[in-house]
Formats: structure tokens, sequence, C-alpha cells
């Protein structure tokens, strides 16, 4: 997937995440904290390990060999790509995947807390490609 601002509204309550020099992060790929460095959703296959570690959203960057420090949104609502789909306010959503593994840059609905990276911010009464997600991190707020 390719960087995409995806924050649309609300604050963002940055913080500063290390990420090893070979992590490759896109703007906008959902993260989740990996002991003391942040990582995609794609280097995970358990969405429940996923939900208990979620970091936030990533605001900048890490190209391999990098080691700067990079932004990560811990809440807010950003717009993520779906599955074409109906959504009611208050949905739980969480990063979509199979066994290949979680999508960094998709959610999808979900009736398990335990999966969730957050809620649906707009309803969506007809199927949309596209849904507004409050995020909430775990890690720094306790998560949804």
């Amino acid at each position: 997937m390719s960087d995409k601002m995806r924050w649309r509204y609300g604050d963002m309550n940055p913080v500063v995440a290390a990420v090893d020099s070979d992590t490759v992060i896109e703007l906008g790929d959902m993260l989740w904290q990996d002991t003391d460095d942040a990582k995609p959703a794609s280097t995970l296959h358990d969405w429940e390990k996923f939900s208990d570690n979620f970091l936030g959203v990533a605001m900048q960057r890490s190209r391999k060999g990098d080691t700067a420090l990079i932004r990560v949104a811990t809440t807010g609502v950003f717009e993520f790509d779906c599955v074409p789909e109906t959504f009611e306010l208050g949905n739980p959503v969480s990063p979509d995947g199979e066994c290949a593994g979680l999508q960094s840059q998709m959610v999808m609905k979900t009736s398990s807390y335990a999966r969730a990276i957050g809620r649906v911010a707009k309803r969506e009464p007809t199927a949309t490609r596209n849904v507004y997600v409050a995020i909430y991190s775990t890690v720094m707020t306790g998560g949804v």
C-alpha cells in the first residue's frame, strides 16, 4: 500500500515511536507496539494481539534503513478503505485480513471488541468502500 493521509478530524494526541531499521511503515498504516518499536498491522496474523498492542496510525513514513522516530496518532477520526459494506455509528472495526496477514490500511466491521481498534464515526447506510473510524490506541488510551 502507498502513503495516504487518512486523518480527517479530531485530536490526534500524537506520540513519537521508535522503528526498527528493517521495518517499512507507510503514512496511514495502523501500527502496533512490539516491545519498544512500532510495526505495521501487516506484520501480524493475530487480531487480538494487534488490538491488545494497538499504538495508532502512522503520521510519518519510515523506509528500510531509517532509524528516525516517527509521529503516531493515538486518537482522532481516520478514513480507511474497506470491502463494500454498510456501517452504523459505533460499529466496532478491526484491521481487515485473513491468514496471509492483517491489512495495514484497510478495516472491516467486527462483532468482537477484543479485535476492535475503533468505532465507526460516520453512518453509511449504503455499501461504501471507505469508512470514517474514531481510533483508540490501546497502548495510550486503553482502547475501545
